[in-house]
């Protein structure tokens, strides 16, 4: 009989095998991803924001930010509830039938509830933040401007307040015969990247 997946928790993966439930390890990935997306729900359309972001573990928040106004802050001023992904994918895993073809990943979701910053010391030190993780070797009031009152007019700061979360993470052997990593998406017209050595004595598959 078919399992009632909606009778179970939202954040249990399918895959126990792959489920991580270390929450060091999610703590490092959420604080190491470049980027993430945001999802809402906009009178049952979906809506998807994927942006920068940042993460407090002393808050177990997310902060991000957009412009004043939007639809991002329309949605989440009627419905703050929203979940957060991030994902980081390693190596391909070639076969030699498609079914078995396969890919390594990382990821964490996260689900709970956004709230518009007010408070201006809040939004403040969430912007500080952003600027610290994507600027490490800068700093305030040395190598550049800190953010004025002014400017903290013209944007809108964001809080997901994490109920609940999830890690899933798959990894071959290092020694996976064929394993390759796929071109970035910013590799120029012609990359040779997607097509990947055969491993020295390896043959089938290839």
């Amino acid at each position: 009989m078919a399992r009632d997946y909606l009778q179970q928790a939202i954040n249990q993966p399918r895959r126990k095998d792959r489920a991580v439930e270390d929450e060091a390890w999610i703590t490092a990935f959420l604080q190491k991803a470049p980027f993430g997306s945001f999802a809402f729900c906009r009178d049952g359309q979906p809506f998807i924001n994927s942006n920068i972001f940042v993460y407090d573990p002393g808050r177990r928040a997310v902060y991000f930010h957009t412009a004043r106004e939007g639809n991002t802050r329309s949605i989440v001023e009627n419905n703050p509830a929203a979940c957060f992904s991030i994902s980081e994918m390693g190596r391909l895993l070639p076969a030699e039938d498609a079914l078995e073809m396969s890919v390594e990943y990382s990821g964490v979701t996260a689900f709970g509830t956004v709230r518009i910053v007010e408070g201006e010391e809040e939004g403040f030190t969430a912007l500080q933040l952003l600027l610290d993780k994507y600027f490490p070797h800068l700093r305030p009031g040395r190598d550049y401007r800190p953010t004025l009152p002014e400017e903290w007019k013209r944007t809108t700061v964001y809080r997901l307040d994490i109920a609940q979360w999830s890690g899933k993470r798959k990894m071959a052997e290092a020694s996976f015969p064929g394993a390759f990593f796929m071109a970035p998406f910013s590799s120029p017209p012609g990359s040779q990247h997607l097509k990947p050595r055969p491993p020295k004595g390896h043959h089938p598959g290839w």
